[in-house]
């Protein structure tokens, strides 16, 4: 079931393994994404109102149609029970633990000289979370994506998510925006709904950023409305690659790589070991387990195109491999596995031995699950506070402080060809000339 590959030092061999599978965005894709986003810039309402109808069947007469109402938060939120609406509180506490640590304070430099210089650091105003909709419903998105938001001090979030003909929005979903403390909920999504937060219509403000996962045309037009708004990322199929000697357990290693490629036919799956008897353990258990599970057809489709085992000769090789494909979560099913963390280079989220599975980061463990997918772990960075605050510079200097500079300042500017800047520090001297 996992293809098969001792791994030579010839990295061109990895790339085969990801590179049939990356998310290309086709051109008609592209075009229809263009098209809709020029839209709703022209017609702003009447064409995300159409779309909405055209798309997703539900029909909006006015702006009020377009959002949730208190009634529909408090009847999901009964419907859903409270024992749910416990493990929601349970995920927000632990998400809490986690990203408040990631907290940057503004800071000032006082220097004897009387120069002052520092830093502010502020949330974003606004900020929209699409949430998927229909038959796909993930309020674990919700938690992942509100919590970091809230606490770098975002002052509005709201969230955009596609409904069906009713109108109706999952009630998983709008429980966990009871929990998070969000009250403007939209229901309009796809490609339409990032368009009209991106530059805004006269039912729905412009946003300063958007979050959160879609289908194809969201990613696209994500990627289209950047530099009108900024994003989280563009993420592809979700990834596992799970690092193991010989002293791993093959039955857990087959459950965590069956549990991402569950996800998607398109995820990947990838076991790196120095021990071949391991390898043939695996696939003893991943056709054992199969048989239990309902999404049995998608993993064995994702496992048979894009499921691999990897041999090495050393640990510190199966390191190295990982590094160089950098995926979304890395487990590391070693002895001591706290010992490997310098060796990590490149990784989204790192889970460390055998009590810590992958499933458990998409849900409870404090970690984020919003995390850079298809090699891009090599420059972004799993979804966090700092991806909600803005840094702002400032100086001040004094006149004679500023005497000692201006020379060099002239110069610069000079040898830059550019005069008015030289000039402007000139003609504060001038009257001393």
């Amino acid at each position: 079931m996992l293809e098969r590959m001792k791994f030579t030092g010839d990295y061109t061999a990895l790339d085969q393994l990801f590179s049939a599978r990356k998310a290309t965005i086709n051109k008609e894709v592209n075009e229809t994404v263009e098209k809709i986003i020029q839209d709703i810039i022209d017609r702003q309402d009447e064409a995300l109102f159409e779309y909405a109808k055209r798309f997703d069947g539900y029909e909006i007469k006015s702006s009020k149609d377009l959002l949730v109402t208190k009634e529909e938060v408090n009847e999901a939120v009964e419907r859903v029970g409270d024992n749910f609406i416990r493990i929601l509180e349970r995920t927000k506490s632990q998400l809490i633990d986690f990203h408040q640590h990631q907290l940057s304070q503004s800071w000032s430099l006082f220097k004897e000289n009387g120069v002052i210089m520092g830093q502010i650091v502020r949330g974003l105003r606004r900020v929209a979370l699409y949430v998927p909709g229909g038959t796909a419903t993930y309020p674990s998105t919700v938690l992942m994506n509100a919590i970091p938001a809230q606490l770098a001090g975002v002052k509005e979030l709201i969230i955009i998510t596609p409904v069906k003909a009713d109108g109706k929005v999952s009630d998983v979903i709008l429980a966990a925006a009871h929990v998070c403390g969000i009250e403007t909920i939209y229901k309009v999504g796809g490609a339409q709904a990032v368009a009209a937060v991106a530059y805004g219509t006269p039912s729905i403000k412009k946003v300063d950023k958007i979050v959160g996962p879609g289908n194809i045309y969201v990613a696209t037009a994500k990627k289209c409305c950047y530099g009108a708004v900024d994003i989280d990322m563009i993420a592809g199929p979700s990834e596992v690659l799970v690092i193991a000697d010989a002293s791993a357990n093959p039955k857990y290693i087959a459950a965590d790589l069956m549990s991402q490629a569950e996800h998607d036919r398109l995820a990947s799956a990838i076991l790196v070991t120095t021990s071949p008897m391991l390898v043939e353990e695996v696939e003893k258990e991943l056709t054992r387990q199969l048989n239990t599970l309902s999404r049995r057809e998608i993993i064995e489709e994702s496992l048979q195109n894009y499921g691999g085992a990897v041999l090495v000769d050393s640990i510190q090789e199966a390191f190295d491999v990982s590094n160089y494909i950098a995926p979304e979560h890395l487990e590391v099913l070693v002895d001591q596995p706290m010992n490997t963390l310098p060796y990590i280079e490149n990784a989204g989220s790192i889970f460390l031995g055998e009590y810590t599975p992958e499933p458990l980061g998409d849900y409870m463990s404090g970690t984020n699950h919003v995390l850079p997918t298809s090699g891009t772990a090599k420059f972004y960075s799993a979804l966090g506070v700092y991806d909600f605050v803005k840094y702002s510079s400032y100086s001040q200097y004094p006149r004679n402080i500023l005497d000692t500079f201006k020379e060099d300042v002239v110069e610069f500017a000079q040898l830059e060809g550019l005069d008015a800047h030289a000039n402007s520090i000139k003609v504060r001297f001038e009257e001393e000339d």
